[in-house]
């Protein structure tokens, strides 16, 4: 079975001008549409956007390889790093931090050359225990061995794509890290694309290529608006098509260099993410109405986080127990906040009683 990286020259990937660049230009308006939008709201609602979005692409980039991540431990170490504000942060993990250093550096530092130490340094924080599970791989340096794409139970796996062999790695990063910094004439969102493609297409590492994949297109996105602040999550729309995306990339995978079908993919992609801008800006906006409508109101520091955290969409029904586990408080003191919010006409007891009994914010 024959891959893309088997032809001679495979990286130079060819694709119909004509289709690409009118969907290119439709989309690219769009960006601009949600930047422009996104950029005219106050610095509070700013912030509150990016921390929103940044959450989402990290825990939705972990859950495309079956990782799930802690959504409140993420948007808090996220809040500390970039300096915002905000109430309710909670401890985070190694590993979290890990992962949001990646991508901060990745979009924060959009400008900076793409080196093999700063890839190396991605992925060290990917895995700061040399484990990938039960297993050590190598870290912080590119695979020493053969890499596989696979699915299917032990004895029945298929295999969907086979990366380039270990001994041809280094020379293929070489090549791609020199495009990334080369300034020619290709528009940055098809740079990002193309970018997303080729590096999957390499599979340099032992692990953590999908996670490393993504970020790096972050990056060439935030340079394709030369702003590092990410209003929308490219993860979030690849994991709401989680199944087109490998079937989309497998045929291109297994084709001879013709990548016209992954680029309008991408952008459809691209553009899905973009308008899922509206939701983050209703929720950040309803958010900063409720607090400015309750400004007068007293709220103690365990009321404002756990509103915070309704508004954040962290957790489902609201109850007593749920309430006492989050704030670190008892079972009465967590009533007595209810209670006090249900006075205040802020929250209201569901339908559902008894045993039942949860909270929902009045409309």
């Amino acid at each position: 079975m024959r891959f893309i990286h088997d032809h001679d020259n495979w990286w130079q990937f060819r694709y119909d001008s004509q289709r690409i660049l009118t969907e290119l230009g439709r989309v690219r308006a769009r960006q601009g549409q949600v930047l422009g939008k996104m950029l005219s709201l106050g610095f509070d609602s700013q912030d509150e956007a990016v921390l929103s979005n940044m959450s989402l692409e990290l825990v939705r980039s972990s859950e495309i390889e079956g990782d799930k991540l802690n959504l409140a431990e993420v948007r808090s170490s996220i809040a500390r790093r970039l300096g915002i504000d905000t109430a309710g942060l909670v401890p985070v993990s190694r590993y979290v931090d890990g992962v949001v250093e990646m991508q901060l550096d990745a979009t924060q530092n959009f400008a900076k050359p793409l080196t093999h130490d700063r890839l190396f340094g991605w992925h060290n924080v990917l895995f700061p225990t040399g484990m990938s599970g039960l297993y050590r791989i190598d870290v912080g340096k590119y695979r020493s061995g053969e890499m596989q794409v696979v699915s299917g139970a032990m004895g029945k796996e298929k295999v969907h794509y086979q990366a380039p062999a270990a001994e041809r790695v280094p020379a293929e990063m070489e090549r791609f890290i020199a495009w990334v910094n080369d300034s020619e004439d290709v528009d940055a969102v098809l740079k990002a694309a193309i970018a997303h493609l080729w590096f999957v297409s390499i599979h340099p590492f032992d692990d953590g290529n999908g996670r490393i994949t993504r970020a790096l297109t972050e990056m060439l996105l935030a340079r394709s608006e030369n702003c590092s602040k990410r209003f929308y999550s490219m993860s979030a729309a690849i994991k709401e098509m989680q199944k087109e995306y490998y079937e989309v990339l497998e045929r291109t995978q297994h084709g001879d260099g013709d990548i016209t079908e992954w680029l309008l993919w991408f952008l459809g992609c691209f553009e899905q993410a973009l308008d899922s801008t509206e939701d983050i800006l209703s929720a950040v906006m309803r958010k900063a109405e409720f607090w400015e409508r309750y400004r007068d109101v007293t709220f103690n520091e365990r009321q404002r986080k756990l509103l915070n955290m309704q508004f954040d969409g962290f957790f489902g029904k609201l109850t007593t127990s749920k309430w006492a586990k989050i704030a670190k408080c008892s079972s009465d003191t967590a009533l007595n906040d209810i209670n006090d919010l249900i006075t205040k006409g802020i929250l209201r007891k569901a339908d559902a009683g008894g045993r039942s009994t949860n909270y929902v914010m009045v409309e």
